[in-house]
C-alpha cells in the first residue's frame, strides 16, 4: 500500500468500526474529516503506530497482546505527517447533501432527498454546484422541468460551490452515533466559544 494511500484513506466499513475505533487526527490535531468522522479500526491504528506513522495520544482501557508485547488499544491517533486538505471539493451526491445540510432547499424537509437542477437541463441548465440543490421528492416532482417562478418555488439560499473548510464546518453539525469520551477534546477544540 502506498504511503499516501495509507495516510489519506479511511476505512469506512461499519463492521470493522464497531469495537474500539480510533479517531484519526491530522498533524495539526484536527480530524481529517468530520463527516464522515475520520476513524480507523483499532487494528489499523496499532499497525500505524508500530510503523511509526502516528502518535497515540489517547487509549481505551482494553489491551491487545502479542507473544512479546502488550499494548493498550488506541482511541485517538495523530498522523506524524500533515495531510494537506484538498482545495477542490468533489461534486458528489453526498457532498451536495452535506452542503445543503441534508434538507430540501425549497421547503426545508429532511429525509427522502434527491437532487434538482434549478435551471432544468431541458432548458440548458448545467450539472454544477451553482445549479444543483438537494430537494425532497415532493418538491422535485412539483417543480419538474419548470423554472422556479413557474413552479411557485423559491430557494432557501442560492447554490454555490463549497470549499473544503465549508464542508468540514457543516460536518461538525452532524456528530456520529458514537462518540468516545477521549475524542471530545479533539473534535471541537477550535470551535468558537459561546458567551
Amino acid at each position: 500500500m502506498a504511503e499516501d494511500e495509507f495516510r489519506t484513506s479511511f476505512v469506512r466499513d461499519p463492521a470493522s468500526l464497531r469495537h474500539h475505533p480510533a479517531l484519526v487526527l491530522n498533524a495539526d490535531y484536527r480530524p481529517l474529516s468530520y463527516y464522515p468522522l475520520s476513524l480507523w479500526p483499532w487494528q489499523e491504528a496499532v499497525k500505524a503506530a508500530y510503523m511509526d506513522r502516528v502518535v497515540i495520544v489517547a487509549t481505551y482501557d482494553d489491551c491487545v497482546h502479542s507473544p512479546s508485547t502488550t499494548i493498550r488499544i488506541p482511541s485517538v491517533v495523530v498522523l506524524k505527517d500533515y495531510v494537506k486538505p484538498q482545495k477542490q471539493v468533489a461534486f458528489t451526491r453526498f457532498n451536495l447533501f452535506l452542503r445543503d445540510e441534508f434538507c430540501c432547499q425549497y421547503c426545508g424537509a429532511r429525509g427522502d432527498l434527491t437532487f434538482d437542477h434549478v435551471v432544468p437541463r431541458s432548458k440548458g441548465g448545467r450539472t454544477s454546484w451553482e445549479n444543483v440543490v438537494a430537494a425532497c421528492s415532493s418538491c422535485n416532482l412539483r417543480k419538474g422541468s419548470r423554472s422556479l417562478k413557474q413552479a411557485g418555488l423559491s430557494l432557501r439560499r442560492p447554490p454555490r460551490q463549497p470549499g473544503s473548510e465549508d464542508l468540514r464546518n457543516i460536518g461538525r453539525k452532524f456528530p456520529p452515533n458514537y462518540l468516545h469520551d477521549s475524542w471530545l477534546d479533539y473534535l471541537y477544540w477550535d470551535a468558537e466559544l459561546e458567551s
